[in-house]
């Protein structure tokens, strides 16, 4: 029966699982990645402190990352995976290649916010002796705020829709279960029900995001 107990108990367990996922690695991929687009940011031709050299080796190392698709990073990753979680298998093994995936992602998006604060108010606070992290803190961060928000709402959703693609190899929430019993056991009511969850879930989080980019933004107007 598809509304059975069970089925129930695995659409609530996969349900969390997704989220535990999804938020878990966000969260540490911007402790990481948040820096390291501030870092290009300020390191840029048009950076209040640019170093060529630097950005182009930092903006290369991010690129490469960039460019791996997430279920070959999924599997390249294993060992490392495995080395910190001790298993490959699971939600919070997932979390691993799902940060390495995102921290880069979020580095460019990021270091396009910031680029769009207007400089003539950072010059503004050069002129009134502002330290760089002042301007970073002060008047980058607030000024980009909004935008940092939409793309933080991007970020999300996209982590969760590579949060579903590791049900390929066991590693759980929603994605698992479409994978385990839609495909391997041909229950397609099963997968369709995993989908339209997954299709709530991104919709629930894009509305919120949304809500809170347009919130701050008026807030600065």
């Amino acid at each position: 029966m598809l509304l059975s107990i069970r089925n129930l108990t695995m659409f609530s367990t996969g349900i969390l699982e997704t989220l535990y996922m999804t938020l878990v690695s966000t969260a540490i991929s911007y402790v990481i990645g948040l820096p390291i687009g501030i870092t290009l940011a300020l390191t840029d031709k048009i950076g209040i402190h640019p170093k060529s050299f630097f950005n182009k080796t930092l903006g290369a190392i991010v690129n490469i990352f960039r460019s791996i698709p997430f279920l070959i990073l999924l599997v390249m990753v294993m060992p490392i995976t495995r080395a910190i979680v001790g298993t490959t298998l699971g939600s919070t093994a997932v979390i691993v290649p799902l940060v390495i995936s995102a921290i880069p992602f979020i580095a460019r998006m990021t270091e396009s916010s910031i680029k769009e604060v207007d400089f003539g108010v950072i010059e503004a606070a050069q002129s009134m002796g502002a330290s760089t992290i002042q301007i970073v803190w002060k008047v980058m961060l607030p000024e980009a705020l909004p935008s940092l928000i939409s793309g933080a709402t991007i970020v999300v959703t996209t982590i969760l829709g590579y949060s579903a693609m590791s049900g390929i190899v066991g590693g759980g929430g929603l994605g698992n279960i479409a994978v385990t019993y839609g495909y391997n056991r041909n229950e397609q009511d099963i997968m369709m029900i995993a989908v339209i969850l997954l299709v709530v879930i991104v919709q629930m989080l894009q509305e919120v995001g949304m809500r809170l980019s347009r919130w701050k933004n008026k807030k600065t107007l």
